[in-house]
Parts: C-alpha cells; structure tokens; sequence
C-alpha cells in the first residue's frame, strides 16, 4: 500500500508539472506575440531642462521641444548666408522634409515671386531670437493636444545687398506646427511648419525696413 500511495503522488506531482508546463509555454508564446508586435523604434522626446525631473510619455511632445524645432527649423529656412537667389530655394529643398506640402507651396510661390521682383539677386539675410524672447510656456499654444501648436517666435531680421544694410526689423511670427511622423530617416522631430497662424508675421517695433 504505501508503495502505491507513493506512485500515486508521484503521477499528481508530474501531472501538476504538466500543468505548470503548459502554463508557461502559453506565457512564453503571448510574451513572444508581444515582442514581435512591439515598435521597433520609440520617439522620446525629452525636455531641455531637466533640473526638476521629468516624466515623459513616449511619443508626447513638450512645449520646449516644440518651441526649439519652430526657432530651429524657421532660422534655418531664413539663413541666406551668400545670395537669396541661390539659398532661398536650396533651404526650401533641403529642409523640405520639416514643412508640409501646403506651406512648401506657399513658400516656393513666394520665391517666385520674390525672384521676379528682383529682390533675391545678391540678398544676405540672417534672423536670430530678440534678447530676453526664448521660450516660455505662454509662447506655444496648444491647438490639437499632441498633434498641432501656434509658436511665437520674436526675431530680428538683417539683410543686406552685397555689403550694403537694407533691412533691419524686428517681427513676431506665429509659426503653426503639426505632428508629421511621415519619414522619421530625413526628420527625426516628426514635426513640420505648416505655415503662419491668422494674420502671419507683424512687426514689434516700428523699425525702418524697405
């Protein structure tokens, strides 16, 4: 009897291991789904001041981040550092990737224009923030959480026609931009400038401008 008893527990002890294995092997294959079906790659975007901590949501896009990409991308696009004729459409080229087709359009139009009036033979301009005008929470307005923002940005904008000042102002521009997760190789931000929100750019002083 005791033998019995004995090959008994034996048998509900591998019966129950049976069980523990079966368990696990569903486990292993619903981690196994999990992991093929989780992105391969995750947007964190983290914000620039770090001093208090920071708890970030993947794929959420801080004030400070966006106000960065606007300032960044917008300089960038305004930097004709030899001839507008020649940089204005090369920057409209290379930083294509960082607008929309919609604002792409509105600015090749206004090259164009531009180029028949003669304005951009020989033309320098250069743009930077106004002292005392960085971000600030107040400066990026939420339109779509997570998908769309207004960014104010205070620049002071200097042109010059071979060596010679012709402007010299100091304009706001409400920059609209959009959530564009289209090809994170050419833009890793997955945001563009989607153009200028309601009345567009507007001077901050009265300064002398052509």
């Amino acid at each position: 009897m005791t033998y019995h008893r004995e090959i008994q527990n034996v048998r509900a002890h591998i019966h129950t291991l049976r069980i523990a294995l079966g368990v696990v092997a569903l486990l292993a294959l619903f981690m196994g789904w999990g992991w093929h079906n989780a992105p391969r790659q995750l947007t964190v975007h983290i914000p620039p001041d770090l001093r208090a901590g920071s708890t970030q949501p993947a794929n959420e896009v801080p004030r400070a981040n966006v106000y960065a990409f606007a300032h960044y991308i917008f300089q960038q696009l305004n930097r004709w550092p030899e001839d507008g004729s020649k940089d204005y459409g090369g920057n409209l080229f290379r930083l294509a990737a960082y607008l929309t087709p919609r604002f792409r359009e509105e600015l090749q139009r206004d090259l164009e224009q531009r180029g028949r009036r003669g304005e951009l033979s020989g033309r320098m301009r250069g743009v930077r923030e106004l002292p005392g005008a960085g971000f600030e929470n107040r400066r990026v307005q939420v339109l779509r959480d997570g998908e769309a923002w207004v960014v104010w940005l205070d620049l002071e904008i200097s042109e010059s026609v071979r060596g010679m000042p012709v402007k010299e102002m100091t304009l706001r521009y409400p920059l609209r931009v959009v959530r564009y997760d289209v090809d994170p190789e050419r833009n890793p931000w997955g945001l563009a400038l989607d153009g200028f929100e309601g009345r567009g750019p507007e001077r901050i002083r009265g300064d002398e401008g052509e």
